[in-house]
């Protein structure tokens, strides 16, 4: 069945509605009827089976069938990603949601090569929130990641709703001192008992972070993690340690 997004602030299981751009893609492109099914959820753990009663010009009138709650992954998994040139950065954000992140935080490093302005940043944002729910609507994700507004780096650890509290902070390096992934969730195993709940992994931009960027996260308490011998692309850097994060820890 077809997959469609509901905000929380709009979510009432008593009283679902398909608005705006959820609603134009029912009808105009799916071409969508009353009487037939789908699944709406909120990002937030929910979703409801759904039955269409009602075709207005601009909304779509639900009807509740089946509900159901999603448990939250046992793992919080945020990537910090200095953003890439190109398109690189939605197929990030796509693959970030299909595997399981719970936020995404754009960075601006000082070798990032797109320009942001203030204005861009809030377009750029909203944009790959988007990628985010339609990504979410593809692989049956009910867990929504939030996009963050684009920030420098030092803004991103000075900002504690986004870097603080985790109880593991990781940084992609080239520098000889780093450690492999799995050694480091193995040494906290063994220290504390137990796996991680929360992670940032921090992941720089074609050419890696600069060294003041370097000692900045470390001064933040990310510790350095090599990602093999082979220099990966910035795409496949991130998507990696998604990939072998999710796998040890959710």
């Amino acid at each position: 069945m077809h997959r469609f997004y509901i905000a929380p602030e709009n979510w009432n299981p008593d009283a679902l509605t398909l608005r705006e751009s959820e609603a134009h893609h029912a009808r105009n492109v799916l071409r969508m009827e009353r009487g037939e099914k789908a699944v709406v959820f909120n990002g937030r753990g929910r979703e409801i089976t759904v039955e269409i009663v009602g075709l207005a010009q601009n909304e779509i009138q639900l009807r509740k069938l089946h509900e159901a709650e999603t448990p939250p992954l046992r793992c919080r998994i945020t990537l910090a990603q200095a953003i890439p040139k190109g398109k690189n950065m939605d197929l990030i954000v796509q693959k970030a949601v299909e595997i399981g992140a719970s936020e995404i935080a754009p960075l601006i490093s000082e070798r990032t090569i797109v320009d942001l302005d203030p204005g861009m940043a809030g377009q750029k944002q909203a944009k790959w929130q988007q990628v985010a729910i339609e990504a979410a609507k593809q692989c049956g994700q009910n867990w929504l990641p939030q996009v963050r507004s684009p920030r420098k780096l030092k803004d991103f650890f000075a900002d504690d709703s986004s870097a603080a509290h985790q109880d593991l902070r990781l940084i992609g390096s080239l520098q000889s001192d780093a450690v492999h992934l799995k050694k480091i969730i193995a040494e906290y195993s063994h220290e504390h008992h137990e796996r991680p709940t929360s992670v940032l992994i921090v992941i720089g931009p074609e050419g890696d972070f600069t060294p003041a960027e370097l000692s900045l996260a470390r001064g933040h308490a990310c510790r350095p993690i090599t990602l093999g011998p082979i220099i990966l692309r910035v795409e496949t850097a991130a998507i990696f340690c998604l990939r072998v994060l999710s796998y040890e820890l959710l």
